[in-house]
């Protein structure tokens, strides 16, 4: 692999629409602030001197719909940043809502990418839930630190959206609101670093987590481009944004409360409109504008934008607020600059009263200009106002409060003065890009210090391939090539009668020292690669040679005997017979009517400081294995390893264990007598669900795939066919 001198670090932010110029803010909920701040974190560590590249790995979106910009693979954004654009999943443009289906594919494409590049980044780093599973899955693969943003947090967004009158029910269909926190709960579970924007990120919304650890928690205040926010001059001209907002008002000259937010639920846009609607002394002393994203025809925006839209033109309506309300359809991102301006120059005031904000790169952008603010008193705005002293801090849902503050700032002529001169001194002081990287830097040499990284796996060997093999297909034993004996006869008479390129393998939950007597007795043919123990040992060839790379990589933090005090004590697990334990497996049978809940025996783990991962199969049998191990995580090392194409692996299984085998790049085949802990990869484009059992459904999923022939994936066309 080639190493540059320096740090190499990879930014994962995979939702949105992420380009070096001309970023697309407020197009709909995915393009806000985290676009931005990667962009521009991007650079400003590409400036460092002990940096050695950064790419900021996002998704690759192939859509007539949106600029060809985003088609692209790579592109420059500084002398040493680049934005890497991944396929996975459908070509078109998704909202992160949607990207869960594919999050496993997107982890198999980077590896790709990283192999075929032979580059590795020295750290990683996820923002958002999406890439925090995503990059916690690459960082265990390939044995390196990883460090976590989550920007904003599930736990913390689905008791505001419960709070503002939203069903459980309605939050689970619209946001995957609990595979987004199961997502969030791996990445903290995973990392190194937590860089946090606030102190009220850590106290407040990290903490609600069962994984939260303060010890991994770092305040770090984002940096801010601001060069191109300045206070208004005598010789500004004025924008059309300016210009189509002044239209929409009888007495353009008052003062103006801008708020500037897509319309989205969290925004609290309504409440806004509501509370200036309702305040006659308000509507006498200013007027308000809402710049709401930029939109070509209401009927065509996203249900939810729609909905918000809707209402608060209602509203307006409602309240008769006609000739005091702008609303502008559009604007030009460089013209955003001049309505701050604008806001100073009326002596105006700048509002966010979100429901939630876990930073506020407006509220900065508004004191760069001069303008005060009022904000809600959640997340970001804290720690804006306490460092800036430049406004005040609001109840989102309490609509007197909001008034209050907006009066006092346009009533008060010497309290406006001290809140815009404050906010001008004080943002260049606390969030300059140069003080964040300098932190940032700090603390990413010390996990890279710190790190006790087992041996990374041996990273994309082009020259060596299985012998032999084009393709393989690995099956698990028990109850997926078993429990039909004629149907398993078939399939090995398939491929034995196939093309030579064609291998096979097994993965199983089962010891190695158990399975070699069971093929002897089943009459199974060697296989090329044999997986065993829940995916913590792998063979390879007709001598069964251990794979010593794998096991040096999976025992990082691995302590059975910790496992053991932990876990033996607890009511309800019962350690399974000797021979069903192993080197780097702890098994359990588990009677859920006494024990604890699968959640709460994960918890009981992390509150005990063990890393470790817990697989459960058919309801009743727990396996604990190091948290880099898994069967998932075996055959992507095998594939990565041996430079071998994940659509070249078929996977058959059964059970809980076999689920980290089926999703992702694999083709996935859940033979007909699956248990129920499968059902949850229906949605995933590459898992077949064969109607025919056991080794009778291995041979339906192999002729689904024609994985023989020329391979095609039908159900992936058909997902990627599909409206959102």
């Amino acid at each position: 692999m080639v190493k540059e001198k320096g740090i190499r670090i990879a930014l994962i932010s995979l939702h949105g629409l992420i380009r070096g110029d001309e970023l697309e803010l407020g197009r709909d909920e995915d393009t806000g602030g985290q676009t931005r701040y990667v962009l521009e974190l991007a650079r400003a560590l590409s400036e460092c001197e002990d940096v050695a590249r950064v790419d900021l790995i996002t998704r690759q979106v192939v859509d007539d719909k949106v600029s060809d910009d985003y088609a692209k693979l790579e592109e420059q954004i500084a002398d040493k940043a680049y934005i890497v654009r991944i396929p996975f999943g459908p070509k078109r443009y998704l909202s992160k809502s949607k990207l869960w289906p594919y999050m496993e594919m997107f982890v198999d494409q980077c590896l790709n990418h990283f192999q075929r590049t032979r580059t590795v980044p020295d750290v990683i780093h996820g923002h958002y839930a999406d890439a925090g599973y995503g990059g916690g899955q690459l960082a265990r693969l390939l044995g390196i630190p990883f460090i976590f943003t989550g920007h904003s947090l599930g736990r913390v967004k689905r008791q505001r959206l419960e709070d503002s009158g939203l069903s459980a029910e309605k939050i689970e269909s619209r946001y995957a609101i609990s595979t987004r926190i199961e997502a969030e709960e791996f990445a903290l579970e995973t990392c190194s670093l937590i860089c946090t924007s606030t102190r009220q990120e850590v106290k407040e919304q990290y903490e609600q987590y069962e994984n939260y650890i303060p010890e991994r928690m770092e305040v770090i205040p984002p940096g801010v481009d601001l060069s191109n926010f300045r206070a208004p001059r005598e010789e500004d001209v004025s924008s059309q944004l300016v210009q189509d907002v002044r239209s929409f008002l009888h007495q353009p000259d008052k003062p103006m409360l801008v708020a500037m937010a897509r319309p989205d639920e969290r925004k609290n846009l309504e409440m806004l409109v509501k509370t200036y609607g309702e305040s006659p002394q308000l509507q006498r002393e200013a007027n308000l504008v809402l710049v709401m994203g930029t939109r070509d025809d209401l009927r065509q925006m996203p249900a939810g934008q729609r909905a918000v839209l809707l209402n608060v033109l209602t509203l307006i309506d409602v309240y008769d607020l006609y000739g005091k309300v702008a609303y502008p359809k559009s604007h030009k991102a460089d013209d955003v600059a001049t309505l701050y301006r604008e806001i100073t120059k009326s002596r105006g005031v700048f509002v966010n009263a979100a429901m939630t904000e876990p930073f506020g790169l407006t509220l900065l952008e508004a004191a760069a200009s001069g303008a005060p603010i009022v904000a809600t008193n959640d997340g970001g705005p804290n720690d804006i106002i306490a460092n800036c002293n430049n406004g005040v801090l609001v109840d989102p849902f309490d609509p007197k409060s909001i008034e209050k503050a907006l009066l006092h700032a346009l009533l008060e002529p010497a309290q406006w003065d001290e809140w815009s001169r404050a906010g001008l001194e004080n943002v260049n002081k606390y969030y300059s890009w140069q003080r964040h990287v300098t932190r940032y830097l700090r603390d990413v040499k010390e996990v890279l210090k710190d790190a006790d990284a087992p041996a990374p796996i041996a990273r994309g060997r082009k020259s060596r391939r299985l012998p032999q093999v084009d393709r393989l297909i690995i099956a698990d034993i028990d109850n997926t090539l078993t429990g039909n004996d004629e149907a398993m006869e078939d399939f090995f008479r398939l491929i034995s009668e196939a093309e030579d390129n064609i291998g096979f393998g097994i993965a199983t939950g089962r010891r190695y020292e158990d399975v070699l007597p069971l093929m002897e007795s089943l009459n199974i043919p060697n296989p090329e690669v044999l997986i065993t123990s829940v995916g913590t040992e792998i063979y390879y060839g007709k001598n069964y040679t251990l794979d010593t790379s794998w096991r040096k990589h999976i025992d990082f933090r691995w302590a059975p005997q910790r496992i053991h005090e932990v876990l033996d004590p607890v009511d309800g697990l019962y350690l399974q017979e000797e021979s069903e334990q192993s080197t780097f497996k702890v098994s359990y049978k588990v009677d859920f009517s006494v024990a604890p809940k699968l959640a709460h025996i994960k918890r009981i783990l992390r509150e005990h400081g063990v890393r470790a991962k817990c697989i459960l199969s058919l309801g009743m049998f727990l396996d604990i294995i190091p948290c880099r191990a898994g069967s998932g995580l075996s055959i992507r090392h095998m594939a990565f390893k041996w430079g071998y194409p994940l659509e070249h692996i078929l996977v058959a299984g059964d059970s809980g264990n076999d689920a980290g085998m089926l999703a992702g790049n694999t083709l996935g085949v859940v033979v007909g007598n699956y248990s129920r802990e499968l059902e949850k990869l229906r949605k995933y484009p590459r898992v077949y669900f064969a109607e025919q059992e056991h080794a009778a459904g291995i041979i339906e999923g192999i002729q689904y795939y024609n994985f023989l022939d020329q391979i095609t994936i039908p159900n992936e066309k058909l997902t990627a066919s599909e409206d959102d």
